[in-house]
């Protein structure tokens, strides 16, 4: 659904004095305080795993409402896994970020060949993440879809459209940390975007954490459980 014209939409940024978060779950409880205050009606939140479920379990406590992830895989570019030149979500969503193709010189056959394989991975991890559970339901209802932080947004906009195809009545995107360009370019995306922190200098998001440990699938799956 379109959100460029939404007279609604409000942007929230906490102050840009620098700041760190310990680990994903202190994150997760500055970003709830925040998304408290904004007072979602309905909501269930989603959160992107693995990093994002740490974080989104805080603000699904905070809320007292449903947590459940919404699958995505950032395609990499090759030889820079960690640069996504796209993303694929469930329900067969892929963005491309034109930009990164361009300046990285990718050809048609090897972004589809990395787009595959991220599909693969990603049908792998619906499988781990709800072997016997459907999706939360998200008709008419407030969706708050959780990260560790954003980068590029890739991953962010495939997530947001997967929401919306499922029927949401608003989408929400909250974040610990992003870049104000980023920032930018998601705002017009979503009908409110919550950041905790937008530093004046943006790294990586890992800069933005003390402990910034990959999240594993035993984690990922007990944070799951518990909610």
């Amino acid at each position: 659904m379109p959100r460029t014209s939404c007279p609604g939409w409000r942007a929230s940024f906490a102050s840009t004095a620098e700041m760190m978060f310990d680990d994903r779950r202190h994150a997760g409880k500055v970003l709830a305080k925040m998304v408290v205050e904004a007072q979602p009606q309905d909501p269930v939140v989603l959160a992107l795993p693995r990093g994002g479920v740490p974080v989104g379990y805080e603000v699904s406590q905070a809320l007292r409402c449903p947590l459940d992830v919404l699958v995505v895989k950032k395609v990499g570019l090759p030889g820079q896994p960690e640069l996504a030149m796209g993303a694929v979500g469930e329900r067969n969503v892929t963005i491309v970020h034109r930009p990164v193709l361009a300046a990285a010189d990718v050809g048609a056959t090897t972004l589809n060949s990395a787009i595959e394989r991220s599909r693969a991975e990603l049908e792998d991890a619906v499988r781990r993440y709800r072997p016997e559970k459907e999706p939360e339901e998200l008709e008419d209802r407030t969706v708050i879809i959780v990260d560790d932080g954003l980068a590029t947004g890739s991953t962010a906009r495939a997530a947001v459209e997967v929401a919306g195809s499922r029927g949401a009545a608003a989408v929400w995107l909250a974040v610990p940390v992003a870049p104000a360009s980023t920032a930018r370019e998601m705002s017009g995306l979503v009908d409110k975007l919550l950041v905790a922190h937008r530093p004046r200098h943006f790294i990586a998001v890992g800069n933005w954490y003390r402990d910034f440990r990959q999240t594993t699938d035993p984690e990922v799956i007990a944070l799951l459980r518990d909610r």
